[in-house]
């Protein structure tokens, strides 16, 4: 498949090189012609000059047969600008658009443009080390309502089915990390201790799911 990447930083040189690597075709779009010396010298992917929100540059990047599109630049503006007209002039659906402003973020995320906010994913990586249980945004749908998010469990969970979760809290197990391997639920899994529990949810319902989880089972429950 092919991908076209807005901005060769550090974001989006990892990101060509990764694709590359799995066997797709990339094609980089930056403004400096100087940020492509960040791409690997053995890079075999279409290196262009001009503006990502540009409609001949897109063309030249490939636009009009890509899979995918990124736009990872240092500017928020430039990005989302991007991102609706590849979404909106090329009719591409899969599009991601990084944002510094977390704010800007949600309003874009309800307007049908998945975006990846630095500052909060940032924050919530360190607020999960520093505080001791909570939960971790890992992953939003494109309108901003379901959630994927990784739960501190109590101990007092384990040895207790899976599906206990799900009943208490009303969301889903999507998966459970065991000794860094993902596992899938089966009927009758148990949570184990160390497991990562993985679940998928509404948003508005977060904390209500995360002050069940993050306490231990009721007295007979």
């Amino acid at each position: 498949m092919h991908f076209v990447i807005m901005g060769c930083g550090r974001v989006g040189a990892t990101l060509a090189q990764s694709l590359e690597s799995r066997g797709h075709s990339v094609a980089v779009i930056d403004q400096n012609p100087d940020a492509f010396r960040r791409l690997d010298a053995g890079f075999s992917g279409n290196k262009v000059t001009g503006l990502g929100f540009d409609r001949d540059t897109l063309r030249t990047a490939g636009i009009d047969d890509t899979y995918a599109f990124a736009a990872v630049s240092d500017g928020d503006n430039s990005n989302i600008l991007a991102a609706r007209v590849v979404r909106e002039t090329f009719g591409v659906e899969n599009v991601v658009a990084r944002i510094y402003d977390p704010h800007r973020a949600e309003i874009y995320q309800r307007l049908g443009i998945p975006t990846v906010a630095t500052v909060r994913w940032t924050a919530d990586q360190v607020l999960r080390r520093m505080l001791p249980m909570g939960m971790t945004d890992e992953h939003r749908d494109s309108s901003g309502k379901i959630q994927l998010a990784q739960v501190d469990v109590h101990p007092g969970w384990v040895g207790r089915p899976l599906r206990a979760l799900e009943d208490v809290s009303g969301a889903r197990v999507a998966y459970v990390t065991r000794y860094g391997d993902g596992l899938l639920p089966a009927p009758g899994s148990v949570l184990q201790e160390n497991d990562v529990v993985h679940l998928l949810l509404n948003v508005a319902d977060a904390p209500a799911v995360e002050r069940v989880l993050t306490a231990p089972p009721a007295v007979g429950a």
